[in-house]
């Protein structure tokens, strides 16, 4: 994908913020498979710009106004998030709508191993990941002015029925492990007990910024997926690097990660479980649906990245070789279905 029009950028950019003659500098921020992100040097200014991309896209994706609202939203709660500045629903400034946020300076991760940091580090980064998921639960969306920012209750149902949906309008094979998830996860649902949180919907390693030499979150980004959801399904796609190998998006299946000091999933799993019971916030245990859910899902992303890139429309000159990703991780949630629910058991 191009870089936007900086002429253009720098003449929106001065109705905005004064800054110098001529256009911004930008540099494409890499790894990312759906917004595509630019820093943006604007003068003294250090900004970040995320911009939907261009051509077809499934309907609802790129929701760069939500994102937007989210970020704006959190700036007073104890969630860590970038200030987001402004946000460009034009589409004839840049070709499609896009936000400005303050650009961090801190560390990011595609990879669930944390390459390079200290083993004493990784257990304390992992454990604060998971305390500041447990946060982003406790804020009470109405508070926020939130309140209207998804349906409440029934959540797992309706997503199942969103990317099921999602997955049949692709046009691609079909694969076996996903259609075995499309009937496995409506009939294993746990009962609705009506938990809605914001749930940010890709919380992950590669999604966290650490501080530079501290464990611990600075911000949490890429807010496209938020919505009101039930704290679980972002627990479960949390805990996914577990369950997946290095080559299925920097999980950690396979690695010596116990002795690289990275915490057992049970462990991370009591710490979120603590500090959402010590904000006021417990929730129901983690099952195993919620893992094979937050899989699936997951897969049904790859599918339509590989569509993206069919269509010549992705986000990442990488795309075209991560849609073989939603077969892997539909195969994942299988195999949590079959070592930790033998096969058709309790959810």
């Amino acid at each position: 994908m191009s870089d936007p029009d900086a002429p253009a950028l720098g003449r929106w950019l001065t109705a905005h913020l004064p800054g110098p003659d001529g256009p911004p500098g930008l540099t494409r921020i890499g790894g990312g498979q759906s917004n595509p992100t630019w820093f943006v040097d604007w003068g003294a200014h250090r900004l970040v710009l995320r911009k939907k991309p261009g051509g077809p896209i499934l309907p609802g994706a790129h929701a760069m106004e939500r994102e937007y609202r989210v970020l704006r939203a959190l700036e007073s709660t104890a969630v860590p998030v970038p200030r987001a500045l402004w946000l460009e629903e034009d589409a004839g400034v840049l070709g499609t709508p896009f936000y400005v946020m303050e650009r961090l300076e801190g560390r990011v991760f595609d990879d669930a191993a944390l390459p390079g940091v200290d083993p004493a580090q990784r257990g304390a980064m992992y454990m604060d990941v998971a305390r500041t998921l447990a946060r982003l639960h406790a804020v009470r969306p109405d508070a926020v002015g939130l309140g209207d920012y998804g349906r409440p209750g029934n959540y797992f149902a309706r997503q199942i029925a969103r990317w099921t949906r999602q997955y049949a309008a692709a046009e691609m094979p079909r694969i076996a492990a996903l259609d075995r998830l499309v009937d496995w996860l409506p009939a294993h649902m746990p009962p609705d007990d009506g938990a809605t949180a914001i749930a940010h919907g890709d919380f992950r390693i590669g999604n966290m910024m650490f501080h530079p030499t501290e464990p611990r979150v600075i911000a949490v980004l890429d807010w496209e997926l938020s919505t009101l959801g039930h704290p679980l399904a972002d627990l479960g796609y949390c805990v996914m690097p577990w369950h997946s190998a290095p080559d299925e998006y920097g999980g950690l299946k396979g690695t010596d990660w116990r002795t690289a000091g990275i915490p057992e999933r049970d462990a991370f799993v009591a710490e979120y479980m603590a500090e959402a019971a010590r904000l006021g916030h417990p929730t129901a245990p983690l099952r195993p649906f919620h893992i094979a859910f937050a899989m699936f899902r997951f897969a049904v992303i790859f599918v339509g990245i590989a569509e993206r890139a069919r269509a010549g429309s992705a986000a990442s000159a990488e795309a075209a070789s991560l849609g073989p990703l939603a077969e892997r991780f539909a195969i994942r949630a299988c195999e949590v279905i079959d070592t930790e629910t033998g096969g058709e058991g309790s959810a």
